[in-house]
């Protein structure tokens, strides 16, 4: 099998070769990448540093251009891509090819933000002078990417980055590096100069101090909170600029006054659909009293209706886990709910599949309490756990009761009650009668508490990251 090789300095770089297993049937091969190591990221940094100041200062219509064609070849192919995203992630198809729709889109709105790019001119306090403030690249950027959305998660740094005239040194997840190198194709052959975007493809552990090395001047990673604190301590050190998405445990709130279609359907995709590995997953189910027992009993039913395989199966709607690593914390996580008290309602087991892969039914605890583990740690699967409240305000206590704070959704049809979260609700973003996991491409995203760090993503808010703020005096005359 051929290796499929790292991208450096405008060519392709032999490496030795890692299989990519099929999590949906692991006697699958997807295909063999390069297995990169420090000295490739040095090297790709150098690269990157070495094409900064022309890519800088390129006209924002040539740029505009590139990203235009790396969507157009996005979105024309985006069957093909899919299903490489399914075969290799576990995403089932559906949501596989609208993950690479929003690829591509993102790509299209950035090849109009290299076009919409403003600053301000103001009067001085002094007579005779004006003020010109203005936006600049950072520089060489280190992206660092992890395996639940492939394709997403790279075009929304990699798309902004190129787009206000960064360099990139790209690092994926070893788990996808399918996704990552067919990007990468696709921007090379876009016409975007050697050295501009580099790919290395390996493990964190091995790579992750070179991505901090010296030439880098930003760092963009979304991942686990233990890495993401390993990377704030030293690139601040070093004076990298820091951008963190580090997950969530979110809380859908599901209020006595709710309809009840719409929280189940709700709750549903949050908490089980792309197999609950979404930093932005519904796990915990905060419903009040009075509807509770009802909600209980109709989700369960909903979760019974769901087809458990092959992420390629059209029929499928809930995919495998990742790998087998993912699985096994999976596994523990149901156990120690088990052991501290709560209720398995419904899953809770590996069922019986057509192929040899990572699959786990849908699992709902009941019965759990807001200090549990289970209700405290994010599992990144598919399990939810439900907790009972009295009223509102103790379901908003429930809900912004742990340390992160990426999103938090509410159904009700009360406006009063609505309002009161939006506002109230100690998270990032909030939904209302809508699914925690979903967010537009075009509208920044990010949490609070320890689920971010630094200036959010997506929209025009990525301006906030890839830029620095320059400011000039000018005297008249």
């Amino acid at each position: 099998m051929n290796v499929k090789q790292n991208f450096i300095g405008g060519e392709w770089v032999a490496g030795q070769g890692k299989p990519n297993l099929n999590p949906s049937d692991i006697n699958d091969v997807v295909g063999s990448y390069a297995n990169g190591t420090a000295r490739d990221v040095e090297t790709a940094i150098a690269a990157a540093r070495s094409a900064f100041p022309a890519w800088s200062m390129l006209d924002p219509q040539s740029r505009s251009e590139m990203l235009e064609r790396i969507a157009t070849e996005i979105l024309a192919r985006r069957e093909e891509l899919a299903d490489l995203l399914s075969r290799e992630e576990g995403k089932v198809v559906r949501e596989a090819l609208g993950e690479v729709t929003r690829a591509g889109n993102i790509f299209r709105f950035f090849a109009g933000e290299c076009l919409r790019q403003s600053g301000e001119l103001l009067a001085s306090v002094r007579p005779g002078v004006q003020v010109e403030i203005t936006r600049e690249p950072v520089g060489v950027v280190s992206i660092v990417t992890p395996w639940n959305f492939p394709i997403a998660i790279p075009a929304w740094k990699i798309a902004p980055a190129l787009a206000y005239g960064n360099c990139v040194v790209f690092k994926p997840a070893e788990l996808v590096p399918g996704c990552a190198w067919e990007l990468t194709d696709i921007i090379q052959r876009a016409g975007v100069p050697a050295g501009v975007f580099n790919l290395v493809i390996g493990k964190g552990s091995e790579l992750g101090d070179a991505l901090l090395g010296t030439g880098v001047d930003a760092i963009t990673f979304t991942g686990s909170v233990g890495v993401g604190n390993t990377i704030l301590r030293n690139a601040s050190a070093k004076g990298i600029k820091v951008q963190l998405e580090m997950g969530g445990k979110n809380g859908l709130v599901v209020l006595d006054d709710a309809d009840l279609d719409v929280a189940v359907a709700v709750a549903l995709d949050g908490s089980f659909f792309s197999t609950g590995q979404r930093c932005t997953a519904s796990s915990r189910l905060i419903v009040q009293n009075g509807i509770h027992d009802r909600f209980v009993e109709r989700l369960a039913e909903a979760m019974a209706r769901q087809v458990v395989g092959d992420a390629r199966d059209p029929q499928t709607t809930i995919g495998p886990v990742v790998d087998g690593k993912q699985l096994e914390i999976d596994l523990g996580y149901i156990d120690i709910a088990r052991q501290d008290g709560g209720r398995l309602f419904a899953g809770g087991a590996r069922p019986e599949a057509s192929r040899q892969g990572f699959y786990l039914a849908p699992t709902l605890f009941t019965e759990t309490t807001s200090q549990m583990r289970i209700n405290q740690e994010e599992v990144f699967g598919p399990v939810a756990s439900v907790i009972r409240v009295r009223d509102y305000e103790e379901a908003l206590e429930v809900c912004n009761g742990v340390d992160v704070g990426l999103c938090a959704g509410i159904c009700t049809t009360s406006l009063k009650y609505a309002a009161h979260f939006k506002r109230h609700a100690d998270v990032g973003m909030v939904m209302v009668n809508l699914p925690t996991a979903g967010v537009d491409y075009h509208v920044p995203f990010g949490g609070r508490k320890r689920s971010s760090f630094g200036p959010r993503e997506q929209g025009r808010y990525a301006a906030e990251f890839f830029t620095t703020v320059k400011t000039a005096y000018v005297r008249a005359g």
